[in-house]
């Protein structure tokens, strides 16, 4: 069974302390090893999510997984590399974040999580979803409240507005919720976890929980 690799991790770990272009070039052959690694391992995670949300049948990994190129154009931080690898699994691939609810693997040495959901969903989205939360709230917080969503994630997280959005009044019974702006389940994992053999079956494990939440948040 496919698993992340040791030197994966520690290839992230030195790049972080090496962020530069001629260190890079030094270790691209280590690059290139970690990243197949990462790829192979986030093609059979993408299968295995398939078993329970065939919505993504047919994608590949190659289009979930984020450059480790940063884009530094408009950061004051200019380090030309990310220190960690990311892939958003969701229909159509990485480049439809924007319209849909997904499920995002990343590792990253003390930073590695398992996430998903609706990260600053577009105005309509967004409103479409603070929508269905008015019309939907028992449905939405029997997701959230779920024993199996609780076992894996805290709550429900995203940034929230300090005041009610325009459409919704402050004493609304769910304000709370309409107010995020962001609809994310996340959980932290060690470097331990990362690098244990049962990784992608607890990772399937965790985003087959995840899944009611995306489910609810793709309807719009």
């Amino acid at each position: 069974m496919e698993k992340i690799e040791k030197p994966t991790l520690d290839f992230l770990q030195k790049l972080a302390r090496n962020n530069n272009k001629e260190w890079f070039d030094l270790h691209r052959s280590e690059y290139l090893a970690a990243k197949s690694n990462f790829e192979s391992f986030v093609q059979i995670l993408i299968n295995e999510i398939i078993e329970f949300d065939p919505v993504i049948k047919g994608l590949e990994a190659k289009n979930c997984i984020f450059r480790i190129n940063r884009d530094v154009r408009f950061s004051n931080d200019k380090s030309p590399y990310k220190t960690n690898m990311g892939a958003f699994i969701v229909k159509g691939g990485k480049k439809n974040g924007d319209k849909y609810a997904g499920y995002y693997f990343h590792i990253e040495p003390g930073k590695s999580m398992l996430a998903g959901g609706a990260y600053i969903p577009p105005a309509p989205w967004l409103m479409a979803i603070r929508e269905k939360i008015d019309d939907e709230p028992e449905r939405f917080l029997a997701i959230i409240n779920n024993p199996q969503f609780k076992k894996h994630f805290f709550q429900l997280e995203g940034e929230k507005l300090k005041k009610a959005p325009k459409g919704f009044s402050p004493d609304h019974k769910y304000i709370d919720l309409i107010k995020h702006k962001s609809y994310l389940a996340i959980q932290e994992i060690n470097d331990k976890q990362v690098l244990a053999n049962d990784c992608l079956k607890y990772s399937s494990t965790v985003f087959k929980a995840m899944k009611p939440l995306n489910d609810f948040l793709n309807e719009y």
